[in-house]
């Protein structure tokens, strides 16, 4: 597999392991962050996309475009962020690329750990959090999606787990 899109809920690990694979594997993996394409305030998707969820749509469309035009390379490529897996699987349709997704999760309470105490932004730790985290587990798994746990992995497993999909 040449692309995987990483998904999942804030706190879930995903950044962190991006982050650490594009630091090892350098040249060899090439990482994206589905929020460099900006994020504008929800008033903004709701006016421009008629919802967040339509906003996250078009970005993934607008990312898979990109990816498809990348994949050239030759390289592996990862790209990270909080996706619906429904909007991945309507952009590679329209692309026509395939892509393996992979749901980064763990549990509330460790979510709640990694936001509140962690990442010191306890205003993310809150019940739309979970509710989020809660729909991309159902979805995964209605889709059959692999979902890597990553309440009780460090980074280097959590790291190693994606690395080998490839």
């Amino acid at each position: 597999m040449s692309l995987i899109i990483l998904t999942g809920a804030s706190g879930s690990g995903k950044t962190a392991i991006a982050k650490a694979v594009a630091a090892r594997f350098a040249g060899k993996i090439d990482v994206y962050h589905f929020d460099d394409i900006g994020v504008p305030p929800l008033s903004r998707m709701a006016a421009d996309y008629g919802s967040p969820a339509g906003w996250q749509r078009a970005m993934t469309f607008k990312w898979f475009e990109s990816l498809a035009q990348a994949q050239h390379s030759g390289r592996n490529q990862l790209l990270e962020g909080q996706m619906r897996l429904a909007f991945l699987e309507e952009a590679a349709a329209a692309t026509g690329i395939a892509y393996l997704p992979l749901l980064a999760d763990c549990d509330d309470e460790t979510r709640t750990h990694r936001l509140a105490i962690e990442r010191r932004q306890p205003e993310l730790a809150n019940a739309e959090m979970m509710i989020w985290a809660s729909f991309l587990r159902r979805e995964a798994v209605a889709k059959k999606c692999a979902i890597l746990d990553t309440s009780r992995l460090s980074l280097d497993e959590s790291v190693r787990a994606v690395v080998e999909r490839f």
